[in-house]
């Protein structure tokens, strides 16, 4: 993976480079009008290391489709999904979407998972001029401003940046004696920049003092030395921003180092994972990550526990998260906003879609979704989940929710944060 901070300018010539290449080199065939099916496409990583979750998403949207389609499908056409594996690199992104619009002659494209796929998405959707809905990116849209984007992700309200951690930080304030000092650790790459910035900005209010602030390479794999360097510092608050297997690798190092912070987690992309939950076990317990949904009772919205009843009947066979709490609710909710808006404008018109989308609440298994500023939800709602009383790594105890306790925010609460963290331990 490469650092996709770097300057925007470099996205864009990339892009358009080969948007242009690929427009001389293929040629495809044109299309007929009604007799075709509505024709979607999109990248998703189904290799490398954000597959679980991109598989666990593409089941969800291929059961979207399904439903759709034996209901009549949109406009009177059948749907059609087109998607390529992005392989979980950046790199692949600009290719990967010239290839559906120019070659493929999608109808519409839609994002995949997650902030590092979208970000270098974004030149190809301006230059079409289409309208994208990206799948669980963080602020993806912060420096690029466009208005026909909106984000399928809780983040959101008027500070997506720090509404990945924001939870975190509320409680750590409420904890009597409060904390002092904070160490953030992040990965030199899309996500964890935005997820860091959001981090110093909730730091403020409290007045925790930040004692150390350093990212690290994307392909570091040896994470004991950022560990040590941490518990140097005797930080009473880690927050680590960081991809799957980085996120891994700090738990194994964080056990194996012995840190023993007051609160440990944050922003780690990864441990909402089966996979990495039943590797890890009792390593978790005591961190306290963000999360997007799980089956608490004050979550149990309209139709998604339908949803869940058939994704986890086809898991096993489709060899993907066998639970998929964490993107089947997304997956399928992105697309039941597009579908939603197909049906209410009578049109595939990117930006009488767009129109539509901004200005309209949406019914999903994810309860009511608005979209505000910027293409984000209009308001945030990231959950806070503190890992509790996991005993090995048997996939059971975490259908279990008793092991996953939502601590914030309070209209979602499921249980009592323990602290400090090595009271977990």
């Amino acid at each position: 993976m490469f650092r996709l901070r770097s300057p925007r300018a470099f996205i864009w010539l990339a892009a358009l480079i080969v948007a242009a290449a690929s427009a001389l080199l293929f040629q495809g065939p044109a299309r007929t009008q009604s007799a075709e099916p509505i024709k979607i496409g999109f990248g998703m990583a189904l290799t490398g290391p954000l597959a679980p979750n991109g598989k666990s998403a593409l089941l969800a949207i291929k059961i979207w489709e399904e439903d759709v389609n034996a209901k009549g499908g949109l406009l009177g056409r059948p749907v059609k999904l087109i998607y390529y594996d992005d392989q979980s690199s950046p790199p692949t992104i600009p290719g990967l979407y010239t290839k559906l619009l120019d070659v493929d002659k999608v109808d519409l494209i839609t994002g995949g998972y997650a902030t590092n796929m979208l970000a270098p998405a974004m030149p190809v959707v301006i230059q079409h001029n289409k309208m994208f809905i990206g799948l669980l990116g963080l602020a993806v849209n912060s420096e690029f401003n466009y208005p026909n984007y909106f984000s399928m992700a809780p983040t959101g309200g008027t500070d997506s940046k720090a509404s990945i951690t924001k939870g975190f930080f509320d409680v750590a304030a409420a904890q009597n004696p409060k904390p002092q000092t904070l160490a953030i650790a992040w990965a030199d790459a899309e996500f964890a920049h935005n997820c860091r910035d959001g981090a110093l900005a909730n730091a403020k209010g409290p007045g925790f003092k930040v004692v150390y602030d350093r990212n690290y390479p994307p392909a570091t794999t040896d994470f004991a030395p950022i560990v040590r360097a941490i518990q140097a510092t005797n930080a009473d608050l880690v927050v680590i921003c960081s991809y799957p297997l980085d996120s891994v690798g700090m738990v194994r190092a964080a056990n194996e180092v012995g840190l023993r912070p007051k609160m440990m987690g944050g922003g780690m992309v990864g441990l909402q994972a089966t996979v990495f939950k039943t590797q890890l076990g009792p390593l978790l317990n005591g961190i306290v990550n963000y999360d997007f949904w799980l089956p608490v009772p004050k979550m149990d919205f309209p139709g998604v526990a339908d949803l869940m009843k058939k994704y986890q009947a086809r898991a096993g066979a489709e060899g993907v998260d066998p639970l998929g709490y964490y993107m089947a609710p997304f997956g399928y909710s992105q697309y039941q906003v597009l579908g939603q808006a197909i049906d209410a404008t009578k049109s595939l018109d990117d930006q009488k879609l767009a129109d539509y989308i901004r200005k309209t609440t949406f019914h999903t298994v994810l309860g009511d979704i608005a979209f505000g500023s910027n293409g984000e939800w209009a308001q945030a709602r990231v959950l806070q989940v503190q890992f509790q009383n996991i005993k090995g790594n048997d996939v059971g105890q975490f259908k279990d929710i008793s092991t996953q306790v939502v601590v914030t925010p309070d209209e979602y609460k499921s249980g009592n944060l323990i602290f400090p963290y090595e009271k977990a331990k």
